[in-house]
């Protein structure tokens, strides 16, 4: 099978997308690439890919030399569609209005669009992206677009056109579309009646130059307004993207597979884009879905169920969450993961790191790795994943006693490693895995004791004697967890089973359950007088 144009076995796949926009832009002063979202709802982590997807494109176009930006554009003079989850439902009253207009639900932002704006907007602030913001209210409003407005109504009739070509004869019939009664109704924008605020209008009539006239179907009343004063209209999507790509001037911006599709938004668009306002439409990829494992539900911004960067943030380092993106090609599907595959995720970095320290890597494997962490910037001796996890919970999430062990076991990692790690540990651990947690149990384990023959009970009471004793390391509490069921007169084999039984016992006592953390020190680092208190039998 053919690879898609954006893969290529020796280049990043962003620079393969980097030389077709300059092959068909050669000469832009400034190469602006795009991205963007309606905040309908919370901004999750399958629209990041459309930022991601693009910022890996603009930098390409920095380090050939070119000057350029990466601007987000957000959809906020769009209508609210719907209440979603966890909104209360009298929200209802709002439907119709833009989003800038709804208020915000928990009434600490000026509008339900800036809650989700400014979350998001933070977010890659500590993703470390930049961007350039483009509130599309804020743009309307100032009359900036009136003049392409007017110019998209003068030309409705080839725009009526354009869409109905991109229509099958299946689709116009099961849509009860009839081609000459669509183009003399059809009006490329949506109005905000001055009346009720909302977009359930009817356009009557269009001047040739800047009046229209509309009937607002909740009020009954009818009004001509101004374009060029009044700033109540919205071109309709398919008209408006393009608008946007002739006056920002974009080479490049992705897609989700609803726009990428043949005769989707990307091509409707690009052909009003040439017809309409004569300006050659952007380079465009689209990208797949974004899988999650370890947590339930499907994502869905609209819906208020969705997982969004703030919260990858909390268990995922920006060099990582960048990196799982850039890894794979726009048309590659992978999985972010809130359970154990996380310990794979951050392990296949840190090798990335030591490959890239050690010179090893190939090019798109470098390119990934330096676009990732910020030219190549990381840590020295990063502290892996599942050991933060492990010693965290050793250590009771106490970073002093954390240092303490670490200088215990002569492990030198770094210490920002260590305390960047130890607080999304935690957060991965008591969030999204609790049953994986350990913690010492509040009494005896009576039941457990129970069937515990004499022999593996004395074995308890022995360790307990010796804890009574202090302690200097671990590595002496090592000889002594080893030594106590070893038996002179059996070999390496018998000897191993006996002290994996003992460890067994110990874990039931402790913490209730078969296996734990490396048991020598989890002794050394948990309360003395806890555990002699479930030791003693």
């Amino acid at each position: 099978m053919q690879k898609p144009e954006t893969e290529s076995q020796n280049q990043h796949w962003s620079k393969v997308i980097a030389e077709k926009v300059l092959k068909n832009f050669p000469d832009k002063e400034i190469y602006t690439c795009a991205a963007g979202i309606s905040p309908s709802g919370i901004v999750h982590f399958g629209n990041f890919r459309d930022v991601m997807t693009s910022f890996a494109v603009c930098e390409q176009l920095k380090k050939a030399g070119k000057k350029s930006r990466l601007i987000f554009s957000w959809d906020d003079f769009d209508r609210f569609r719907k209440v979603p989850l966890g909104v209360d439902p009298s929200f209802s009253k709002y439907i119709g209005l833009p989003l800038t207009a709804v208020p915000d639900p928990k009434g600490e932002y000026e509008s339900y669009a800036q809650r989700f704006e400014k979350e998001f907007e933070q977010s890659m602030k500590n993703v470390g992206i930049e961007l350039e913001y483009r509130y599309q209210t804020k743009e309307y409003k100032s009359g900036c677009y009136d003049k392409l407005i007017i110019h998209a109504l003068r030309h409705r009739l080839e725009i009526a056109d354009t869409l109905l070509s991109f229509m099958s004869e299946k689709g116009k019939e099961e849509k009860g579309i009839d081609p000459q009664e669509f183009r003399e109704n059809y009006y490329p924008i949506s109005l905000y009646s001055s009346f009720s605020g909302k977009d359930k209008v009817k356009i009557i009539g269009y001047d040739g130059e800047n009046k229209i006239k509309y009937q607002c179907l909740e009020t009954d009343k009818t009004e001509e307004i101004d374009i060029t004063k009044d700033h109540i209209v919205k071109l309709a999507w398919k008209t408006d993207w393009p608008m946007r790509w002739s006056v920002e001037q974009v080479v490049f911006e992705p897609g989700g597979e609803d726009h990428a599709s043949p005769g989707g938004s990307y091509d409707v668009s690009s052909a009003i884009s040439k017809k309409i306002f004569s300006n050659e439409p952007p380079v465009f990829a689209g990208y797949q879905f974004v899988g999650l494992r370890g947590l339930n539900g499907k994502m869905s911004g609209s819906k208020g169920n969705a997982v969004s960067p703030a919260q990858l943030l909390e268990i995922y380092e920006p060099s990582l969450l960048k990196w799982l993106y850039l890894s794979k090609s726009p048309g590659s599907v992978f999985n972010l993961a809130f359970d154990s595959e996380i310990y794979r995720q951050y392990s296949e970095l840190d090798a990335e790191a030591q490959g890239c320290k050690e010179g090893n890597l190939d090019n798109v494997r470098k390119e990934t790795f330096e676009l990732s962490t910020n030219r190549g910037e990381f840590y020295n001796d990063p502290i892996p994943f599942r050991q933060a996890v492990a010693l965290g919970q050793i250590t009771q999430w106490n970073v002093e006693k954390m240092q303490k062990l670490l200088r215990e076991l002569k492990l030198n990692y770094d210490e920002n490693s260590v305390i960047s790690r130890f607080a999304k540990a935690r957060r991965w651990l008591e969030t999204y895995n609790p049953e994986q947690m350990i913690a010492l149990r509040r009494d005896i384990n009576e039941e457990y004791l129970k069937q515990m023959p004499p022999e593996a009970v004395g074995h308890i009471r022995s360790l307990k004697k010796e804890l009574e004793i202090e302690i200097i390391s671990i590595e002496k509490l090592e000889e002594i967890v080893y030594g106590i069921p070893k038996n002179s007169l059996l070999g390496p084999k018998e000897n191993s089973a006996l002290q994996k039984s003992f460890f067994k016992d110990v874990y039931n006592m402790l913490i209730g359950k078969d296996q734990g953390p490396r048991l020598a020190t989890f002794l050394w680092t948990s309360d003395k007088k806890t555990v002699l208190k479930l030791l003693d039998v």
